[in-house]
């Protein structure tokens, strides 16, 4: 079985349902599964660390989780039309691995969430796929051949797959939503494989 990994930050919920619908996209790809990691928060005060462990949900992501996919597909909320803090730290330091070619060849997408319609998610998504193109990553988006994609009064991009939270922060996806975050998870995963295989 060849992984994808599943790298996520998500601070009120939206960006962890999409993460595991990516994830259920993937598990559908006979010979692929989804290996989901997320990464701590970052503080202002030097002081403050998270536990090693989280309290809850998937464990933080480690290096070895980068060399070992044969994919990534990573997730942010927005800040402000950007990634959030967390994602852009852990990216930051992957020194070692773009020096060693770790992801180089291998295919990624994005996917994130607003809190608003235009909420900046096609710049947040635009920005988390530079690094991953610094580091020689086929970047993947979803093409109008998904119906859904020109359905949707939600969220849902050709960049990758969002959602719409709205200002109480929703994390209930919609049926488009859902429909784009597997098929994106799917797409991947095929890739993936198709380009493991060749290197075989």
């Amino acid at each position: 079985m060849k992984e994808i990994l599943v790298l996520y930050y998500s601070h009120r919920g939206s960006v962890r349902a999409l993460a595991e619908q990516v994830a259920l996209g993937i598990h559908q790809v006979p010979g692929a599964a989804a290996r989901v990691r997320t990464v701590p928060k970052v503080s202002t005060v030097c002081e403050a660390v998270e536990d090693e462990i989280p309290a809850s949900g998937p464990p933080y992501v480690e290096v070895r989780d980068l060399e070992e996919c044969i994919g990534l597909a990573i997730g942010s909320p927005t800040r402000f039309g950007n990634m959030a803090a967390p994602m852009k730290y852990f990216l930051d330091g992957l020194a070692g691995p773009w020096v060693n070619g770790t992801l180089a060849g291998k295919p990624a997408s994005v996917f994130t969430s607003t809190a608003s319609q235009h909420g900046g998610q096609e710049t947040t998504l635009l920005s988390m796929m530079l690094p991953l193109l610094h580091h020689g990553m086929l970047v993947m988006g979803l093409p109008y051949t998904e119906a859904a994609l020109n359905r949707t009064r939600t969220g849902g991009t050709p960049y990758g797959a969002s959602h719409v939270a709205g200002a109480d922060g929703n994390p209930a996806l919609s049926a488009d939503e859902i429909e784009l975050a597997i098929a994106q998870g799917r797409r991947l995963a095929e890739t993936a494989l198709t380009l493991a295989a060749g290197r075989a």
